[in-house]
């Protein structure tokens, strides 16, 4: 077993080498020819219909740490075996690293954006975790030999014996008789010594080159994906910008938009706790200096814009909630900001869309896309901006920097494209976004729903006046009312807060009497076009999660 052991440790630091390698040239030929992330992505690309919605419902914004935590699993579980087959079945367990580099090498050469040499970080590193597996293979192989080879095999050459006293020596033996009988020996003497010694040079050669490569791989491999993390952060030159003053304000934020109430989500929500779900492992490193957006397709007039021209732009601020298609029942991946941006239906007229063009596909530097209709981004009373702020300041890098698509009253899978580089005018019958072929619908309206915040899951209620609160939305429709139901009782209204328009969320709540016991609370919503919250429950595929919010509360 132990041989085992050591030939999977030979395969393990074999891997390490071929990702430390990949990611130290990485610092120099760019952060997306980095293997890891690209075998990542294309495992998002490839995974068949509903694997992203349970993943998000089972990792929610811990989606990508899951993901990394499965591969790093696997790749070490291949690694192992690369090592034990190199062991016992040379040269199989090289062929396994090479089969395994080159998978890698097809991710990262088919990403979007990848030039000729995107795969030579991978390669360089495969050559060499390749010669590195087949070298500590063999001092294994040697060590193996050394120790297994047991004393007696020489013994009848090497023990001194006592000489016959009766039989005469054979005249070819050459050597004199010694003067004094010796003492039978028990214990192996001369010529077995040097095997020993072997086996112990073996070993030491082995696990000083395999500790050697581990200890190297993980310190190389480890500053040379903080130094990844940090040039796909942009920090420095995200801060180094000062936005513009919107030309068009947003309105003040309504003095009673906020209830007040301990555990009730916020009415803007700060962008740190600001909800992400993409298909990007790694934050994209896009510099606001070099960065161009493409109007292409469709038009009788392409445009191109550089950062400079769009913050020259008189920009506008709008409070927009917006949401994931993944969001369950009562789930957490929504929120509301106040955006900074240019209309894109300005730019649009600019480019002057063909007849026939019913869709706009924009595109991110990452190869996602999203289909949003035409008619929806040429609206006049519709928010559809490329949103350069978020909050007051820069978008945050994970949030799209420097530019991103912010569309009032559609999920974000089809409309909400971050590090956005290129608007394409289409029709749907010829394109599709990146999630509509993975079994999501191609429009992706807002459904009107509504959650349950306070009290919280697992809470201590006592008896007597309790609020119940929550949040409720219906993106570029508007909430009309809000009413909370307890137990088999009647439907009463919910007090609702204020909101700066139609296009985001509004808090609400019910002051309860509560009586001890075990109790259940739903909620339903109605928008201002008079549609109630259908009590028929539906999963987010292919066009949203329904239902009303449940939850059981124990009052004491």
């Amino acid at each position: 077993m132990r041989w085992k052991l050591w030939a999977a440790a030979a395969g393990l630091a074999s891997a390490a080498a071929v990702l430390a390698i990949a990611e130290v040239i990485a610092v120099f030929a760019g952060a997306s020819t980095s293997p890891l992330f690209a075998v990542g992505s294309l495992v998002i690309d490839l995974a068949p219909p509903g694997v992203k919605d349970l993943v998000i419902q089972l990792f929610g914004t811990g989606d990508k740490a899951a993901l990394l935590t499965l591969l790093g699993v696997i790749v070490a579980v291949l690694a192992a075996l690369a090592g034990l087959l190199e062991w016992r079945r040379t040269p199989f367990g090289v062929a396994l690293l090479v089969l395994v580099s080159g998978v890698a090498v097809l991710a990262v050469t088919t990403r979007s954006g990848a030039g000729a040499l995107s795969g030579l970080p991978t390669v360089v590193g495969m050559i060499a975790g390749a010669l590195l597996l087949r070298m500590l293979a063999q001092r294994l192989r040697a060590w193996q030999t050394a120790a297994t080879r047991t004393p007696a095999t020489a013994a009848p050459a090497r023990v001194a014996a006592t000489p016959a006293p009766t039989t005469p020596a054979p005249a070819r033996v050459a050597a004199p008789a010694p003067t004094t009988p010796a003492a039978p020996s028990l214990t192996p003497a001369g010529p077995a010594q040097p095997a020993a010694g072997a086996g112990r040079v073996d070993r030491r050669r082995f696990l000083v080159a395999t500790g050697v490569t581990a200890v190297a791989a993980v310190f190389a491999g480890v500053i040379a994906r903080s130094m990844n993390a940090a040039a796909s952060a942009v920090t420095a030159a995200r801060e180094a910008i000062t936005l513009p003053t919107a030309a068009t304000p947003a309105p003040a934020a309504p003095a009673g938009a906020e209830l007040g109430i301990d555990g009730l989500a916020s009415y803007i929500t700060p962008n740190a706790d600001f909800y992400r779900i993409d298909t990007a492992l790694q934050v994209p490193s896009v510099d606001a200096s070099t960065w161009s957006l493409k109007i292409t397709g469709m038009v009788e007039q392409e445009i191109e814009l550089s950062w400079n021209d769009l913050v020259a732009l008189p920009l506008e601020e709008h409070p927009v909630t917006l949401a994931c298609v993944s969001n369950e029942v009562g789930g957490d991946l929504i929120g509301n900001a106040l955006w900074l941006g240019y209309p894109i239906r300005e730019l649009l007229a600019r480019a002057k869309p063909l007849a026939g063009a019913d869709m706009v596909l924009s595109r991110s530097i990452d190869g996602f896309t999203a289909g949003t209709p035409l008619e929806v981004l040429q609206d006049p009373d519709r928010v559809g901006i490329l949103a350069v702020g978020m909050n007051g300041e820069p978008l945050p890098v994970e949030h799209g920097f420097p530019v991103r698509v912010v569309v009032a009253g559609l999920y974000g899978y089809v409309s909400a494209t971050k590090w956005v580089t290129e608007l394409e005018l289409t029709t749907f019958d010829e394109s599709e976004g990146y999630w509509t072929p993975r079994g999501w619908s191609a429009l992706g309206p807002v459904k009107t729903e509504s959650r349950i915040d306070v009290p919280r899951v697992g809470a201590s209620v006592a008896a007597g006046s309790t609020p119940i609160a929550g949040v409720a939305w219906a993106q570029h429709t508007g909430i009309q009312k809000v009413e909370v139901k307890v137990d088999d009782g009647p439907w009463a209204d919910a007090r609702l807060a204020d909101t700066a328009g139609i296009d985001t969320w509004v808090q609400w709540v019910y002051d309860w009497d509560a009586t001890p016991g075990d109790h259940t609370v739903s909620v339903r919503a109605t928008d201002r076009s008079g549609y109630t919250q259908t009590p028929d429950e539906a999963s987010p595929a292919p066009d949203g999660a329904s239902g009303w919010h449940t939850r059981t509360l124990s009052v004491s």
